[in-house]
């Protein structure tokens, strides 16, 4: 009996000891990454080019101390606006040519509004929708068939509720090119006239949707006539033909076609946002 209790003892003492043996290297083990994870982490800086620490922005505000840069944004402007006819009885299409004056924000997406006016002033006609725009771009937005029994004698075009990305590195504008542009009366068949084209992917991308607005002008280099038109599945370094028609008659003679092709680098259905790192802010945040 003795005996039994005595290693029992001994037995309970070698356990006790073991088991502060395995707790002194679990210590000295977790040390041991304690001071290799303090060792090798990068050290936070106000000049390591990262938002990190408590600093509002990379590298100020905060511990930094540095007063962090505002960021203003200049909203789109409105170069031009303007309405033809359609073709069709009481209907009319409208254009405004913008400019987005950032060189380092695009639009991602904004809404905007035509108003056709009468020589009162009065509002006859309106036409809402939304688009987007790269950096320094300059481009036309089209609307078609904006009906009204009453004669236009001007139109406004207003943007609002921008939503601005920050392209922070380099990106690559989509390299989209019309060329072989023809301009041709219809002469026999269904139509008025006919633009002609070929569509030239050089970027990288495939393009699930490209969209084309057609502008016709005068020898003023005035806007005489408006079409739109899509092509669906533009792989990269593929080459597309296009047509579009006017089905009515037009005044003016044309002299000059404009063709603006664009994919939406914004919407990753259409193109694969690869080459910037966006940041979003709302333009009147900074004004």
């Amino acid at each position: 009996m003795v005996m039994q209790i005595l290693n029992n003892f001994l037995e309970n003492k070698y356990q006790k000891k073991q088991t502060i043996i395995i707790a002194i290297f679990l210590a000295i083990f977790l040390l041991f990454i304690f001071v290799m994870y303090s060792w090798l982490r990068p050290t936070q800086t106000c000049s390591d080019g990262k938002q990190n620490q408590n600093e509002e922005g990379v590298d100020c505000g905060g511990v930094c101390g540095k007063k962090c840069e505002v960021k203003v944004i200049t909203e789109v402007t409105v170069l031009e606006s303007g309405f033809v006819p359609s073709g069709v009885v009481n209907s009319y299409d409208v254009y405004a040519r913008i400019a987005n004056p950032n060189n380092v924000f695009g639009s991602s997406g904004f809404q905007y509004e035509f108003t056709l006016k009468d020589s009162a002033g009065q509002i006859i006609a309106t036409k809402k929708g939304s688009n987007y725009m790269l950096p320094g771009e300059t481009k036309y937005v089209v609307e078609n068939n904006l009906v009204t029994d009453q004669t236009p004698d001007s139109v406004e075009f207003v943007a609002t509720n921008s939503t601005w990305v920050e392209f922070k590195d380099q990106y690559e504008k989509p390299r989209l090119k019309v060329v072989n542009k023809q301009y041709n009366p219809i002469s026999s068949g269904v139509g008025f006239s006919e633009v002609l084209g070929l569509l030239k992917n050089e970027s990288p991308f495939d393009f699930s949707l490209i969209s084309l607005k057609i502008i016709l002008k005068d020898s003023a280099d005035k806007v005489v006539a408006l079409n739109l038109t899509e092509i669906r599945t533009v792989k990269s370094g593929e080459n597309r033909d296009f047509r579009a028609v006017w089905f009515s008659r037009f005044l003016g003679e044309v002299l000059n076609v404009e063709v603006q092709a664009e994919a939406n680098v914004f919407d990753s259905e259409s193109f694969t946002t690869k080459n910037f790192v966006p940041a979003t802010y709302r333009g009147t945040d900074y004004r």
